[in-house]
């Protein structure tokens, strides 16, 4: 799906290296805020973060979704422009967390190697202070998948989530977590019914509509609340994103 993600091995993964991590520039083009900060791209991505901000007025730490209704669709690109927005902010701590537990892509796109993460917290192979990964980018911490579980919904649904979640929302302003497509996987619902928010990435003039709304129902009715719509279209920067 991306040409440069790493395959992924069914061997055991090495816990992170704190010192590895905190040197590797994030430099991957996908990364608007970091490589066109000016771009209308990264604008529409801090509209898109002050939208957020204003369904928060009491700035309580804050958990969020962001999932699309099929794959192809940029949810991971956008997440982590999101998750950079938010850092750019004063005195603002975020964590992305690669929650697709069946294509991760997160590592990949930072530059990061793949190491112990989610799966072996929630199965209480790791602590989360190991898990959590600061990036060389001042605010902005990364949690990857960690070794891709058989049964990722079993694991996903487990209640060692919930404990998980509300760890992250003391460390945290904002918990940014990629999950998979919400009509191919049920992972998304499951976290979706968990945190603050969910924001559905919609591809412009590729995505049917009728795709969007059954995602959005799916994701509603499994009690998750979302937030609104993330809205990607290659070759258009002037609309590449909307809050």
């Amino acid at each position: 799906m991306f040409p440069f993600t790493k395959k992924r091995s069914n061997e055991p993964l090495a816990p992170p290296n704190p010192a590895e991590d905190r040197i590797v520039d994030l430099g991957s083009e996908e990364l608007a805020l970091l490589r066109q900060p000016r771009s209308a791209i990264a604008e529409q991505m801090r509209q898109l973060r002050n939208s957020i901000q204003a369904l928060n007025p009491d700035g309580a730490p804050r958990t969020m979704v962001v999932t699309s209704s099929v794959e192809g669709e940029g949810k991971s690109v956008g997440a982590l422009n999101l998750a950079l927005a938010f850092a750019e902010l004063p005195r603002m701590r975020v964590l992305v967390l690669d929650a697709d537990l069946h294509r991760p892509s997160v590592e990949d796109y930072l530059g990061l190697a793949h190491r112990q993460g989610l799966t072996e917290l929630l199965r209480g192979e790791l602590a989360l202070d190991q898990a959590i990964r600061q990036t060389s980018v001042n605010g902005l911490c990364v949690m990857g998948p960690g070794r891709l579980p058989e049964k990722p919904s079993e694991l996903l649904g487990s209640d060692r989530v919930k404990t998980v979640l509300a760890q992250l929302r003391q460390r945290f302003d904002y918990v940014v977590i990629d999950t998979p497509p919400a009509l191919a996987i049920n992972d998304s619902a499951l976290l979706g019914a968990l945190v603050d928010g969910i924001v559905l990435v919609v591809r412009l003039h590729s995505t049917q509509r009728h795709l969007v709304e059954q995602a959005y129902n799916l994701l509603e009715n499994m009690g998750g609340n979302v937030l609104g719509t993330m809205l990607t279209a290659a070759g258009e920067p002037e609309k590449a994103y909307s809050p």
